[in-house]
């Protein structure tokens, strides 16, 4: 179904059942005759009762209510309007040449306000202008939402019920859809372009927007307060370290030190809990690769947004409608090991990837990055062990550990606190095994100093150790003051 077929679909509840015909593009008639009656004589004249006595006229307010215009509602005059000008637009128009797809409906519903003589201000006539154009060429109702700069999460929970994050803190919207079919209808708008669908035997997609915004659904059954939709937006340009730096994610000094890890080629993993900023934070860590370096991303809705010259931008693929053709992130690891690569970067080790990733660290390919959902660095190396078992490799637990710990040099963890902020807490070196365990040390700590107006306050602080990988640092020709790591000399 094409799109302005979807859009001439989109009804208000009870305007017609299956096959209604649709309204005329004009105002609604003066009168509506009986079911099987005579129209009205010409000059409106009443007809004549059975004693040939004209009949009583209809009350006023009645006549009134049936011409509506005036004091109809602003959403029903919407719809009549979004109607005729989804009917009158040139059906041979390319929807991707937005600015003349722009131009016509707003010539248009000049034209339809005009001749119906809609009594509008200003500020409505450009409500409604703006409110049906982002339903024809945009998202609908979430437009207004993804243009707000200031906004990072949009949580569509049914047709009734919009919260975003700003702040890092949620709020209820006023905003609101017909009901499930008109969410159903943006769902498919954000899912068509990049080949993906979903329906009552697929009812769960990941996608992206233009933007590179990443966008989850998932409808009923699976889902009981009818269609869910929920977008983490990205800045339209990708958030550098000063910006990191402004929010208080971490201090010049660490991203000095992190900038010399990736250069000196650790494989690093970012950790955190889900909204923490562990892709922007990832982002971030991958504008210090060399720009002379081949770079292989994989991800499952692209998301990062590399400046580098020489990037290859892989995506997994989910099952087709008969369940076949899905090609995971794992088999795109094995895959990018073919492709000559200088750096591995996983937007999200989440299942027996792991182990692959973690084989690709081992065997040439230093300088690896990815990201991973746990609450603590421990956490997330024991998180690691169980992603390695569900490969189905018949591992002894000492074994997989070894892998780890020879594989990872870094754990760069970071945090949502109560204030909403994102902090990097913790980075920590994977010193290697001691008997059956992972040595871990912290080499740089969130102190918390306090709370002023509801804003935590406080620094990530070097812990007085210096990590033993700052070897690397001397081979490539990388100096940090003694001072970076808490002490002198």
């Amino acid at each position: 179904m094409s799109l302005l077929k979807r859009i001439e679909s989109a009804k208000p509840a009870g305007e017609g059942g299956p096959g209604a015909a649709p309204a005329p593009p004009g105002p609604p008639p003066r009168g509506q005759p009986p079911p099987g009656g005579q129209p009205p004589p010409l000059g409106g004249l009443p007809p004549a009762a059975p004693g040939g006595l004209p009949a009583p006229p209809s009350p006023m307010p009645q006549r009134v209510m049936s011409q509506v215009p005036v004091r109809e509602s602003f959403r029903d005059t919407k719809y009549r309007i979004q109607q005729r000008v989804i009917s009158d637009l040139d059906p041979k128009l390319d929807l991707t040449n937005q600015v003349e797809v722009r131009r016509q409906i707003e010539e248009i519903f000049s034209i339809a306000v005009d001749e119906e003589g809609l009594a509008l201000t200003r500020a409505e006539r450009v409500r409604m202008l703006e409110q049906i154009t982002d339903e024809i060429v945009g998202l609908g109702p979430m437009e207004p939402l993804l243009r707000d700069e200031s906004i990072t999460e949009v949580m569509v929970n049914g047709p009734r019920q919009v919260y975003i994050e700003r702040g890092g803190r949620l709020e209820l919207t006023n905003i609101s859809f017909q009901n499930d079919d008109h969410v159903m209808r943006i769902i498919d708008r954000i899912i068509s372009p990049i080949g993906r669908r979903v329906d009552e035997s697929s009812p769960m997609v990941d996608a992206r927007l233009t933007d590179g915004s990443r966008v989850n659904a998932i409808i009923p059954p699976l889902s009981l307060v009818g269609p869910v939709i929920t977008i983490r937006k990205f800045a339209a340009s990708p958030f550098t370290v000063d910006d990191l730096i402004r929010f208080g994610t971490a201090t010049p000094e660490m991203f000095d030190f992190l900038k010399a890890c990736v250069e000196a080629r650790l494989n690093v993993f970012v950790s955190g809990g889900t909204g923490s900023g562990k892709t922007t934070t990832l982002n971030v860590l991958s504008s210090f690769i060399p720009n002379d370096e081949r770079i292989v991303t994989i991800e499952d809705a692209a998301e990062l947004q590399l400046r580098q010259e020489h990037v290859i931008t892989l995506e997994s693929r989910p099952p087709n409608i008969e369940g076949k053709g899905a090609i995971p992130i794992r088999e795109l690891v094995r895959n990018s090991l073919r492709m000559r690569p200088d750096r591995i970067v996983v937007g999200e080790c989440r299942s027996a990837e792991a182990l692959d990733m973690l084989q690709a660290m081992n065997t040439g390919h230093d300088g690896s990055m990815s990201t991973g959902h746990s609450n603590s660095p421990r956490d997330m190396l024991a998180r690691l062990e169980t992603m390695v078992l569900m490969a189905g490799v018949d591992l002894p637990l000492r074994a997989i550990r070894e892998q780890i710990a020879s594989a990872v040099d870094l754990l760069v963890h970071q945090s949502r606190l109560k204030d909403g902020t994102r902090r990097v807490t913790s980075i920590t070196e994977v010193q290697g095994m001691e008997g059956d365990v992972i040595v871990m040390q912290e080499v740089f700590t969130f102190e918390q100093t306090g709370v002023v107006d509801g804003q935590i306050q406080g620094m990530l602080r070097p812990t007085g150790i210096r990590p033993k990988f700052t070897e690397k640092f001397e081979v490539m020709g990388i100096t940090l003051p003694p001072a970076l790591f808490g002490f002198q000399g």
